[in-house]
């Protein structure tokens, strides 16, 4: 009997061994960044296809778009709020810094896919910057297949009455807001991005920069708009 139950600790044994060792050799065919370090993160990331310093190509769930994607973010996903898609026209997600997760995140990136009529798009981007910033002055430019406006903002409450300091010369802005819109369809991107972390005053930070080569490398799926 003391040799059977040996006999079974052993094999017990190595099998945790084995299965141990190959969930050592999958995990380090990943990139060692803080992205790639979240299962659910990693399900929506290229891990072969580092497409710039600090970004990995991101696919949405959709099917209707890819972008770049920060390396040391990681979608936010413990409650079904977090991450929300219905079928293959809309997807909303929120990704944070890693090492901000911990300061209430007040440092995030946030995506939504959906469809509007282009007919529309003017009265789409006016309602969007004056709800956020009051002004609707936004820059635009084009790529190849999309329509970007763009524009940022620093704000900031005073107890619960939200304010916002448009003037860069009097605040570096905290807030970056942009709607791009594809060219051969329906289909446009609303993003945010929170700096929030940013105490610099009188200047940008280099995130302007950073959220800018994140609108640019939107691409989204050809082919006809959802009906």
């Amino acid at each position: 009997m003391k040799k059977r139950t040996k006999t079974i600790i052993a094999v017990i044994a190595g099998a945790t061994i084995l299965i141990g060792g190959i969930w050592m050799i999958n995990e380090s065919r990943y990139p060692n960044v803080p992205a790639f370090d979240d299962h659910f993160t990693r399900e929506f990331l290229n891990k072969d296809k580092k497409v710039d310093d600090g970004f990995y190509e991101f696919k949405s769930k959709t099917g209707q778009y890819t972008m770049w994607f920060p390396e040391e973010y990681q979608l936010l996903h413990e409650n079904e709020q977090q991450y929300v898609r219905d079928g293959d026209f809309y997807e909303r997600w929120k990704a944070s810094s890693v090492k901000n997760k911990e300061e209430n995140q007040l440092n995030y990136l946030q995506v939504k896919l959906s469809e509007s009529n282009p007919d529309d798009e003017s009265i789409y981007v006016e309602s969007l910057f004056k709800d956020e910033f009051g002004v609707n002055n936004p820059q635009k430019w084009e790529t190849a297949n999309t329509r970007i406006y763009f524009d940022t903002g620093y704000l900031y409450f005073k107890g619960t009455e939200e304010h916002v300091i448009y003037d860069k010369n009097k605040h570096a802005p905290n807030t970056y807001i942009a709607y791009v819109a594809d060219k051969n369809s329906s289909k446009v991107i609303e993003l945010w991005f929170d700096d929030s972390l940013n105490n610099q005053v009188g200047r940008e930070s280099d995130k302007k920069d950073w959220f800018v080569k994140v609108l640019n490398s939107i691409h989204f799926k050809e082919g006809k708009k959802h009906e």
